[in-house]
């Protein structure tokens, strides 16, 4: 513990004890004689202008603890240097801080020892204001106080007592300390002179850093006789004194880094020797017995080994460590609060958002229980239309397998039709044969007609010729009449037998025209065949145009029968008749 941080302690308790109404503030008449006071016990030289300079501005009235802590730091701490004695500061502090703060008629321990209570308080509380002792501080001290008094630790005990103050604040202040330990509860069965011995132990350990302490026999320097001393063993030497209560200091061993301890044997009937070497003078010391020799060796051999290292005492360095180890977990428990803090809020933001989702979900399951049931409700809709329209496919199903039936029949119907039409197709492709050949016949008939005509044309040609030249041998002389009567004679008996000829032809001409008729006939009979079955067709499907014979013009009957020739022919054969018959008439 740094100096300045021990004396601010102190004056801290001195200071609140003026404090009377507990205002935070004292007035500055009570502050000058407590720098006077400090400043004397301190041996650094008082200024009282400075402390009036320094609250010039505060007109004589009260200054508050954050006012007087800078005057403080400046004109009393700055200066302090390791000259003064510590104890008489503890007193001095404690003097007026302990009768406004404690009650001592309920206590089983005297002033002397409330007060190294508070001084060992004054050492093991944290370095933060107001002053406390944590849970852990206050273990190690009762702990400590049980071993000095010769009693067991119960853990329990204290476990229970933990539990009370982790109700509370987990801390007690310098008070609340002194009462825990006046009142008995760790020292129950212990009477008042152990538990005062046990505190003053503690003490002397703590504050007044006293590592061992004991009777040992020491050998004089000068007379060489063994005398009896208590042998106080401090961080840097060890002091020797006539008697325990400390009255009467006969010397020091100074110790540092270049100190040794060895064990001695047994010599001038003094028994567990060890000499200890330093760096001035060389000490035979004698322990009672064994065991305290070993550990009056050990004890000094490890201080020996702390000043080399530049170290503290155990109790001082434990205590740091505790520190250190306990703002090690503060810092973990902040951290692991601030994660835990962190963890909480992402646990709400988390819940906050779990319970959107289940807001979210209970709206969604809401949404679709309503979309299952309009669903189930289109669903039921849909089976009826689906039924329905079943129902309606099944009847239209039917309806069209009947049509379908219908259709397969009028489809046979329609087959077996067109199988009809197929053969009055051929019937008539046949019929249309006849037909052909019938014209084929009649187209023959005509050449012959019309080669019976060109020879009748030719006969009748020579007639009129010869009748041509009758009539001009008449007209020439009536001599020749006889004459040409013997050759008109011999003429017509040519004319008979032409004429003859002719009524051969005429005959041939009738057979031509009864084979023409017959042909005629044939070809009616083709065309009204050919007829029937084109309204047979038509009346079927309407789909086939039966191919007619062509329309004949009217036909001319002459002498040698119907159709002999055309009506052009016959005019072009009167024409040429009458010019022969006009020639005939001017030959005359």
């Amino acid at each position: 513990m740094a100096l300045r941080d021990e004396l601010l302690k102190s004056i801290w308790h001195a200071f609140t004890a003026l404090d009377v109404d507990k205002s935070g503030k004292v007035s500055k008449s009570q502050l000058k004689v407590l720098s006077h006071n400090l400043c004397t016990i301190l041996r650094i030289p008082h200024d009282p202008v400075a402390l009036e300079e320094h609250f010039k501005d505060d007109d004589e009235g009260p200054v508050s603890n954050q006012g007087y802590m800078p005057y403080l730091n400046k004109f009393i701490l700055d200066k302090v240097t390791d000259n003064f004695d510590r104890q008489e500061l503890n007193k001095m502090c404690w003097t007026l801080c302990f009768r406004k703060n404690l009650q001592q008629n309920q206590l089983f321990i005297s002033n002397d020892d409330a007060f190294k209570i508070w001084c060992i308080f004054n050492f093991l509380s944290e370095d933060r204001y107001p002053l406390i002792m944590v849970t852990e501080e206050i273990e190690y001290f009762l702990h400590k106080l049980t071993e000095a008094m010769g009693g067991s630790w119960v853990e329990e005990r204290f476990e229970d007592y933990r539990l009370q103050l982790n109700s509370k604040e987990q801390c007690l202040s310098v008070w609340e300390l002194i009462t825990l330990v006046g009142s008995g509860l760790f020292s129950k069965g212990i009477d008042k002179q152990t538990l005062s011995m046990g505190i003053t132990e503690v003490y002397q350990e703590l504050i007044l850093d006293v590592l061992k302490q004991g009777y040992m026999m020491k050998k004089g320097h000068k007379r060489k006789n063994w005398t009896e001393r208590w042998f106080v063993l401090k961080p840097s030497c060890i002091s020797y004194y006539v008697g325990e209560d400390l009255a009467e200091k006969k010397g020091d061993i100074m110790l540092d880094g270049s100190c040794t301890v060895e064990p001695l044997q047994d010599k001038e009937g003094k028994k567990c020797l060890f000499l200890i070497k330093s760096s001035q003078k060389s000490f035979e010391i004698s322990a009672s017995e064994r065991k305290k020799k070993q550990e009056w060796i050990q004890a000094i051999q490890t201080t020996v080994t702390l000043l080399r290292q530049g170290r503290v005492a155990p109790h001082h360095d434990a205590r740091q460590k505790r520190r250190e180890l306990r703002l090690k977990q503060l810092a973990e428990q902040e951290e692991l609060e601030l994660r835990m803090r962190e963890l909480q809020t992402a646990n709400e933001a988390k819940q906050l958002e779990l319970e959107n989702m289940r807001k979210a979900l209970e709206e969604a399951a809401a949404n679709a229980a309503e979309e299952e049931r309009k669903r189930l409700q289109t669903h039921t809709e849909l089976q009826d239309r689906y039924r329905i329209d079943l129902e309606r496919e099944k009847l239209v199903r039917q309806q069209m397998e009947e049509q379908v039936a219908q259709k397969s029949t009028e489809l046979e119907q329609y087959l077996q039709r067109v199988h009809e039409l197929e053969d009055m197709y051929h019937q008539l492709e046949d019929a249309l044969e006849e037909e052909r050949r019938a014209r084929q016949d009649e187209e023959t008939v005509r050449k012959l007609q019309a080669r019976l005509l060109e020879e009748e044309a030719m006969k009748r040609a020579e007639l009129e010729q010869i009748h041509l030249r009758q009539q001009r041998a008449i007209s020439e002389t009536e001599a020749e009449k006889q004459e040409l009567e013997k050759e008109r004679l011999a003429k017509e008996s040519a004319l008979q037998a032409a004429m003859k000829q002719l009524d051969i032809l005429e005959q041939e001409r009738q057979g031509a025209l009864e084979q023409y008729q017959t042909v005629m006939k044939k070809l009616e009979d083709a065309a009204n065949n050919t007829k029937t079955w084109k309204h047979k067709v038509a009346h079927q499907e309407g789909l086939l145009r039966l191919i007619q014979p062509g329309s004949k013009g009217p036909q001319k009957i002459t002498n040698w029968g119907p159709a002999a020739f055309t009506d052009a022919e016959l005019s072009l054969r009167e024409k040429k008749w009458q010019e022969t018959k006009n020639q005939a008439a001017h030959a005359q």
